[in-house]
This record gives structure tokens, C-alpha cells and sequence, in this order.
């Protein structure tokens, strides 16, 4: 009698385990999943060339698109475009610190985070408050004297 309890204790954990044990592949999966799917970028017209200042970074409000099911969600991005020379930098808008949205001040020529005091030059270099980097830069390119911004 004894031996045979101990036999269906064991098919049970069994049982027990490899519901267990399918239930973290299904549940894990779902989880890690979209880390390995392949992001698309596109280039987006920002702003005519012409229209920017040498080193005065300009804000911009990009509209990203993107499939949410079987919706479009369309997204805002802001970034800066600052020109430098012949060629123009794009750096993203969100804060390093803890992703606040960044302000530029005119007045004191620098981008400023308004949660906890990060202060960041034209070119998004941290030069005061917590944040641990520098703003992000995207990639840019001018064509046809349009400023494209990678997202």
C-alpha cells in the first residue's frame, strides 16, 4: 500500500513540474520575445536647414507611426537640431537622469531638465545636476536641404 501511495505521490510532482515548467517557457517567452525582434527605423523630414540657428539648438516634434495590433498609434518625439557648420545634430529631448522632457533656455543658452536641476550644453554634454550622461543623439543627414532624423 505504501509503495504504491509513494508511486502516484511521484506521477503528481511530476504532473506538478512539468506544468510548472511550461508555464515559465510560455510565460518567459512572451517576456524576452520582443527584445529579439528587429526594430525598423525611419527617416523623418524634421526642418529646413535654413531655418536653424549655428548652435542654438532648435525644438522639433517628429511624428512616429507605428502598428499597435491591429491599430496605428502615432507617437511624438521631440528632439533638438542644432547646426554645426554644414551639418546638423540631433539629440533626443529626455532626460538621462530619470527621462524627464528637457527645456531650452535661450537666456542661459543650455537645455534644462526641470524634475531635478540637469543642465546640459548646445551638443546635449551634461555640464551640471545628476544626470549620469549625455542627451542621446540620433542620427541626421540633410537632403535637399530638409534635416532627416533617424527614428
Amino acid at each position: 500500500m505504501e509503495g504504491r501511495r509513494h508511486f502516484f505521490v511521484r506521477i503528481i510532482q511530476g504532473v506538478h513540474g512539468l506544468i510548472g515548467a511550461t508555464l515559465a517557457f510560455v510565460v518567459g517567452g512572451a517576456a524576452v520575445a520582443p527584445s529579439f525582434t528587429r526594430r525598423q527605423s525611419s527617416w523623418l523630414s524634421a526642418a529646413d536647414v535654413a531655418g536653424l540657428e549655428e548652435g542654438v539648438p532648435k525644438t522639433v516634434t517628429l511624428r512616429v507611426a507605428r502598428n499597435d495590433g491591429a491599430t496605428e498609434v502615432v507617437d511624438r518625439k521631440i528632439v533638438y537640431l542644432v547646426k554645426e557648420g554644414t551639418s546638423v545634430r540631433a539629440l533626443d529631448s529626455t532626460c538621462t537622469h530619470l527621462g524627464c522632457r528637457t527645456r531650452y533656455n535661450a537666456e542661459a543658452k543650455r537645455i534644462e531638465c526641470p524634475c531635478h536641476g540637469g543642465m546640459y550644453d548646445a551638443t546635449g554634454k551634461v555640464i551640471g545636476g545628476p544626470p549620469p550622461n549625455p542627451l542621446q543623439t540620433l542620427r541626421a543627414k540633410i537632403e535637399d536641404d530638409r534635416v532627416m532624423v533617424e527614428v
